[in-house]
């Protein structure tokens, strides 16, 4: 059960049945037959935003579709990339993950009430996480850019 859809110079060929369409031979045909499903992806081609020049004087006017580029790798690297040196006693002894987790289940020892403002428990929290937010965006930067070629 499919659906043509013709063109000037090609057919367009959706849906889930299967056919088959014999031409003599691609070369000798002067009407070429393309076949594309709506279930499957085009190939997209990968290109470097900063090597290209366009009209806009050097500006990107919007965001590409994947902006984002999730990518496990990064998040994996970078978290391991702040674990190891945040567990580094450091401080009077003690680690910064430490102090956070230690933190935590001191709060959470009187749990329906918040912690107070004057707790250790937000310092570490805020440090923490900071240093967490800057090795994931380096690690976004780093290891995207040397993948495309950035750099």
């Amino acid at each position: 059960m499919a659906t043509t859809f013709p063109t000037s110079s090609t057919s367009t060929v959706v849906g889930l049945g299967s056919s088959s369409l014999s031409s003599r031979s691609p070369i000798s045909s002067p009407k070429r037959v393309s076949l594309s499903s709506g279930f499957v992806k085009s190939a997209v081609t990968e290109r470097n935003l900063l090597r290209q020049t366009g009209a806009n004087g050097g500006k990107f006017m919007c965001f590409e579709r994947d902006w984002l580029r999730k990518d496990l790798n990064v998040i994996g690297f970078g978290l391991i990339g702040w674990l190891a040196p945040s567990s580094i006693p450091a401080i009077d002894g003690k680690s910064l993950t430490g102090l956070f987790f230690e933190s935590i289940g001191t709060e959470l020892a009187h749990f329906p009430s918040p912690p107070p403002l004057t707790s250790q428990f937000w310092l570490w929290l805020i440090t923490w996480h900071l240093g967490l937010f800057l090795c994931l965006t380096f690690g976004q930067i780093g290891f995207k850019g040397r993948t495309e070629d950035y750099f």
